[in-house]
């Protein structure tokens, strides 16, 4: 039995590869595996190709910072690898029938193809502001229903799914490496698991491949009755398909972990019949938020969620100013780890991007980039300097994408370059250091020679002065004017946080 029916691949979009000095395929680049829980040298399953496949979003609501991180975390990843000579074959699905997005169709009265064509959209455009390559296919789960269909009727005939009710479930019992990703046994995630009223599974950690239609929702007809497929499901169909049996890299979130790619690899690996599934598990650690709490006067850090009203949408981030601030937030911090961001975060990473791309300011005079003359002990160690930043660059991102440290090496970069401009360092040497510096920042997404946007600082003593105004009428026990001024700064997206000391902290809203 065909898992696919037909074949709805685009047309891929291949990245510039750029080759490292040296010319030669590396050997030195290791990767951390949650599978194995080690760093493990980087070897393809076949060479100079990767294979990637990252989770992408369900597109029922606009797409928020916690996506972006994942979606730069793989972006730098693909990029360092396609700098070190690899092609790397890039997919990133969208799952686009899903029980949030039904509900949302039906609450706003509008064609659940409408909503996530919407969503898909602008997901895709602020990607593109966000300089995150496009990948190299984006599958939708519709997309892959005759695969889906195709896929569970293998399972059934291995013995690894049953049908209940027009429903249909993957057997885990018949896995005997079913929570090897999460590192508990059959027994500890029993032991662990939600059980549901009324259930009537063969065993409570059985998931859904296939969802029997219920009324008024969108289905697809199947030899268990109309329906749609379950999510986990989509994901292995849509490896399988367009990247084979077998993949390098997939990667995601450390929410996905259990049970979304537990379930992957179950399903794939019974289909295929070949392990592993996958040869490096990659995951990002998740976006946290670092709240002010106006009831106990005090911040508190809580997991970003649509539901505690503490996420911060794209489009927002990107009205701040430089788009590149998230990456460089992003950037400073490894991978595997949690990150939290706070009001001040973005400012940070907007005052960085100055620093870094100050090189490339039109205000700033360099000498001639031909120029050979200069001082040459200024000169030597400027040079000394470009090439200390390429190898300690490298060997950070050759250390499983330490960025932190490669953006480090970029730093010090800067730092030399304007050292030898004031040493009178040659105007060929400052040419070749700048070059490299934008270079190694392009390997991280960064936009070196496109210059941040200055925010206008006209407007602070303004809002300074309303702050103090609304403190002496509170003092005047004046508060309805007080509250009215603290309305309307609001509304000018201004935040004020009254402290237990009596001060007022202003700030814009994010």
């Amino acid at each position: 039995m065909s898992l696919h029916r037909q074949n709805t691949s685009a047309k891929h979009e291949e990245g510039t590869i750029t080759r490292p000095r040296g010319g030669d395929m590396p050997i030195s680049l290791k990767v951390y595996n949650t599978l194995t829980q080690r760093k493990e040298d980087f070897v393809t399953l076949q060479p100079g190709l990767v294979r990637m496949y990252v989770c992408g979003v369900t597109v029922y609501a606009s797409s928020h910072i916690g996506h972006a991180m994942s979606a730069l975390t793989f972006d730098i990843t693909r990029r360092y690898l396609e700098y070190r000579g690899y092609q790397v074959k890039h997919l990133v699905n969208f799952t686009d029938i899903d029980d949030k997005i039904i509900q949302r169709s039906l609450t706003e009265h509008v064609d659940w193809r409408a909503l996530t064509e919407r969503y898909i959209r602008e997901y895709l455009d602020w990607m593109d502001a966000l300089n995150v390559k496009r990948a190299t296919h984006y599958p939708r789960a519709t997309e892959e229903v005759d695969g889906i269909i195709d896929a569970i009727q293998i399972l059934i005939a291995k013995g690894y799914a049953y049908e209940l009710k027009g429903d249909v479930y993957y057997r885990v019992s018949r896995k005997p490496e079913y929570g090897e990703l999460k590192h508990q046994s059959l027994d500890e995630l029993r032991a662990g698991a939600r059980v549901e009223k009324d259930e009537e599974k063969e065993n409570v950690l059985d998931f859904a491949l296939w969802k029997a239609a219920k009324s008024e929702e969108p289905s697809w007809p199947s030899p268990w009755g109309p329906g749609r497929p379950g999510w986990h499901i989509e994901c292995s169909v849509m490896s399988l398909h367009h990247l084979g049996a077998q993949i390098d890299i997939h990667g995601g979130g450390t929410d996905l972990i259990f049970p979304h790619h537990e379930n992957e690899i179950a399903q794939s690996e019974t289909l295929t019949g070949k392990r592993p599934f996958v040869r490096y598990w990659m995951h990002n650690g998740m976006m946290q938020a670092r709240v002010w709490n106006e009831e106990t006067g005090s911040y508190q850090v809580e997991k970003m969620s649509k539901s505690l009203g503490n996420t911060l949408t794209i489009d927002k981030l990107l009205a701040l100013g430089d788009p590149d601030m998230l990456r460089m937030f992003v950037l400073g911090s490894h991978y595997r780890k949690q990150l939290t961001y706070t009001d001040e975060s973005f400012d940070i990473a907007l005052r960085q991007l100055e620093r870094l791309k100050r090189a490339f300011e039109p205000e700033e005079k360099w000498p001639d980039p031909v120029s050979e003359a200069g001082d040459p002990a200024a000169t030597a160690t400027l040079e000394e300097a470009t090439r200390t930043a390429h190898h300690t660059f490298e060997d950070a991102m050759d250390d499983d994408f330490n960025t932190s440290v490669a953006l480090a090496s970029l730093f010090e970069l800067s730092s030399e370059i304007f050292k030898g401009r004031s040493a009178n360092a040659s105007g060929k040497a400052l040419e070749e250091a700048r070059e490299t510096l934008a270079e190694l920042g392009s390997v991280l997404g960064l936009r070196m020679k496109e210059i941040p946007q200055k925010r206008s600082q006209e407007s602070e003593p303004l809002i300074t002065l309303l702050v103090d105004v609304r403190r002496e009428l509170k003092s005047a026990r004046q508060f309805a004017l007080a509250d009215r001024i603290r309305s309307q700064l609001k509304e000018l997206g201004v935040r004020l946080e009254d402290r237990k000391d009596g001060t007022t902290i202003w700030k814009f809203e994010r």
